[in-house]
Parts: C-alpha cells; structure tokens; sequence
C-alpha cells in the first residue's frame, strides 16, 4: 500500500476487518478489527510509512460507545437536530445519531481513511450520514448539537477543544461528551448523564470493562 485513494482505502478496510456489533450498541454493526493488537501494530506500521494515523477508525472505544448508546436511548436528544459528531472515526455514534431520529448528521474527522470507513459502515446501517474532512474546532455550522466521544486523550487537542465547545454552549449548541476517564477530561464545567461499563478490548485497554460517563457541557 504506497498511496491513499478511496478504492485502496476500502481494500485495506474490508481485508483487515469484520462487520461486528460493538458490545454496547448491539442495534450497529460496524468494519472492525477483530484481532485489535496485531491490526493495531500492523497498520500503524504501515500506515506511518505512507504518513497515516494509526487506526482508531477500526475499534469502537468505550466514550464512543457510552455515548452512542445513550442517544439511542434518549432519541428526544437529537431527533429532528442538526447533529455533528466530533472526531467521528468509526462513525459509531453518527449512526446512532442518525437511527435517533437526526434531521442531519455530519461525521467529522480529519483521518483520511474515515472518510471509506464511515461510508461503508453507514451503507451497513443504512444510515445517511455526511462526511467532513477537514479541522472543524473553531468553526460554527449552526450545529444543534455536537456530540464528541473519547476526545480528551491528549492534552493539545483538549486544549484546542474546551474552548470552542465552550462558545457552541453560550449560543445554544448542546455539547455531550462521552468518556471513559481519559487524562484531558476538564474537571469542571460538565454534568453527568449517564453512567455505562462498557466492555473494550485489553489490548488497547488497561481494562476488559471501563466505566465509561456521558457529560453534559454545562
């Protein structure tokens, strides 16, 4: 694999995973990979040879499942909405969005193999999501809601991130985070809403189960 182009991006994705249901969300199935250490070594390997992310695009992480999980539900959340779901990768919680009752849903993400890995597991769903490919933090599409799961993993995006998410809630925008205690999470200025124990794969995982939050930004 020597360069990205939609056809080879469906390749990779169809060899290299399974249509599953994430544990959490048995109502979607998704391209996942199903042997998570040696896909994940693998990949993120080739992938940074050709100057790709590794592949988060291939597992359903427990703040994208809790999250996904409770807009399915409590559809009266985004039914109707405008929805964006931040840093989409499997597009997991767009199709829960979506199967919610959405109006519009926008998958956002800036990994170029999302844009074939959204595709194919919105066509398995039969879920009609639209893709956004580029840096969205700082912008305003007049979203009524923004959905974001398990972003606070790093600390220059959490950085980014808190204070656009911050001026979307002043004008009215509802922000719903889900999070399994990832290292970023702000420690104020959110509400809980739910609370799930998600099972997740220990390979990538400290754990076969995390107590995964979904937070209201305050």
């Amino acid at each position: 694999m020597t360069a990205l182009t939609p056809n080879s991006a469906k390749k990779f994705i169809l060899d290299n995973t399974a249509l599953m249901a994430p544990p959490h969300v048995p109502e979607i199935v998704l391209h996942l990979a199903d042997e998570a250490h040696d896909l994940w070594q693998r990949t993120e390997d080739e992938l940074t040879e050709i100057g790709l992310p590794p592949p988060f695009w291939a597992f359903a992480w427990a703040g994208g499942q809790g999250l996904a999980r409770y807009i399915i539900d409590n559809p009266a959340t985004v039914s109707g909405k405008c929805v964006l779901d931040f840093a989409s990768g499997s597009g997991l919680v767009a199709i829960a969005a979506v199967q919610a009752g959405a109006a519009e849903v926008i998958a956002a993400d800036i990994d170029p193999f999302c844009a074939t890995a959204i595709r194919l597991n919105a066509e398995a769903n039969g879920a009609g999501i639209n893709f956004l490919g580029t840096d969205c933090i700082g912008t305003d599409a007049s979203w009524d809601v923004v959905l974001a799961g398990d972003v606070f993993y790093d600390k220059p995006l959490a950085d980014r991130l808190m204070p656009w998410l911050a001026v979307l809630r002043a004008r009215g925008a509802e922000i719903l985070v889900g999070d399994p205690g990832r290292a970023y999470l702000p420690k104020t200025g959110l509400e809980p809403l739910a609370v799930y124990e998600v099972a997740v794969t220990r390979a990538l995982e400290d754990a076969e189960v995390k107590r995964t939050t979904v937070w209201r930004l305050s």
